[in-house]
């Protein structure tokens, strides 16, 4: 596989979505989940879709529930909770594993486009993240795979991975990014 638009994911509405629809767009591909210390996160990536969605950019939210059990259990629970609780109108995928053995393949590739770089240990969660990931789930630090939930990765218009951003970067300090990409 060469771009991420080789690969396909099924909607909340139950339908296979070929990648390849949003070629010629920017993307923002996000791990995410409903119980987590970033969930926060949502209201800023709503902010910054609503802001650049006219200049063909596009958020892709795929729910999440490896990580500490922070998704609700379906995806009709985890559709209304991003609606009522954040406004979200970008497209949300059904709940996917994004590590491991049965990670979607997409994530699996986004992973190993782009190596894990820390966590920012400055970040207001970070200090409550990085003791547990360290003290209960060391295993999730080894390799480049996702670490947790919030894991962002910017695609260019192309469908190449330009970079990562891990949980500890909050979605409008991508900003500047996501701007170069659209003014590319």
């Amino acid at each position: 596989m060469s771009s991420i638009y080789d690969f396909s994911a099924t909607s909340m509405a139950g339908q296979e979505v070929s990648l390849n629809k949003y070629r010629g767009k920017t993307l923002l591909i996000v791990n995410t989940a409903s119980g987590c210390g970033f969930t926060f996160q949502f209201e800023d990536l709503q902010k910054l879709y609503d802001r650049y969605k006219d200049r063909d950019f596009v958020i892709l939210g795929f729910p999440c529930g490896q990580f500490a059990d922070q998704e609700l259990d379906t995806n009709d629970q985890i559709q209304t909770f991003c609606t009522l609780n954040y406004g979200v109108s970008f497209p949300m995928f059904q709940k996917v594993d994004v590590r491991g053995q049965q990670a979607h393949p997409m994530f699996s590739y986004l992973a190993n486009s782009k190596p894990f770089n820390g966590f920012n240990p400055f970040h207001s969660v970070a200090k409550i993240l990085i003791p547990l990931i360290n003290e209960r789930h060391p295993e999730y630090m080894s390799g480049d795979s996702i670490k947790w939930n919030f894991t962002k990765f910017l695609i260019d218009s192309e469908g190449r991975v330009v970079d990562r951003y891990e949980a500890t970067t909050d979605p409008i300090d991508m900003e500047d990014d996501i701007e170069k990409l659209l003014n590319a």
